[in-house]
Parts: C-alpha cells; sequence; structure tokens
C-alpha cells in the first residue's frame, strides 16, 4: 500500500489516500476514485492538462521510474521538465520533479502530489 498525498490551494485541507500498489492504476485514476480535483482532459497523456508535482515522502531512494514516451514529449514542451532530468529519470533514477497524472503509475512508496 503506498499513501498518496494531494495538496492544492483548489482543496481546503491535504487529502492522504492508500492506493494498492502494483494494481497498475494511474495517479488520476486514484484522483478520481477519491473526488479530487484534479484537472484532466484527454487522459491519455496529450494534451498535459492533468501536469502535476510528484514528491516522495520517504527517507528511501525513490523506485525506478518509468517516463512515457508520451510524458517526455508533452513536460518538456511545456518547460515542466529538462532533456537532463529525463536522462536522470532513465539512468540515475532520480525522478523528476513533474508528472502526468494519467500516465504515472502508482507504486509501493508514499509520495506528495502537488496540483
Amino acid at each position: 500500500m503506498a499513501n498518496v498525498t494531494f495538496t492544492s490551494p483548489r482543496m481546503k485541507k491535504d487529502l492522504t489516500v492508500y492506493a494498492v500498489a502494483g494494481d497498475t492504476k494511474t495517479l488520476l485514476a486514484v484522483a478520481k476514485a477519491h473526488a479530487i480535483p484534479l484537472d484532466f482532459e484527454c487522459e491519455n497523456g496529450e494534451c498535459g492538462s492533468c501536469s502535476v508535482q510528484v514528491g516522495i515522502l520517504s527517507d528511501k531512494a525513490p523506485y525506478g521510474l518509468a517516463l512515457t514516451e508520451k510524458e517526455k514529449t508533452v513536460l518538456r514542451f511545456a518547460g515542466k521538465i529538462t532533456a537532463q532530468q529525463i536522462e536522470d529519470a532513465e539512468t540515475k533514477d532520480m525522478p523528476p520533479p513533474w508528472r502526468l497524472a494519467c500516465q504515472f503509475v502508482v507504486r509501493n512508496e508514499d509520495i506528495l502530489v502537488t496540483f
């Protein structure tokens, strides 16, 4: 199980929900299941409307992250991540600060999602 904490000026207070690790649900699916007011349009990783900041809330090294090709393209075009951050994610397991909620699969680690 992973604790996913959502925070935003659009919410009255932060909300932490549990996500089952390994069930392949995206962060967007978790947000929708708990009525989190996260923006989204295409749900397919092409528009970038569901971009969120994701931080790891543990002292452990983060799990290796797989950015989808859509995420790389959309987030880079929007100026949210750099080519170096993409390379670091792929070669050093250093998570980039921004992800697309519709593409990010929740893993077995506690995260903070800011939008």
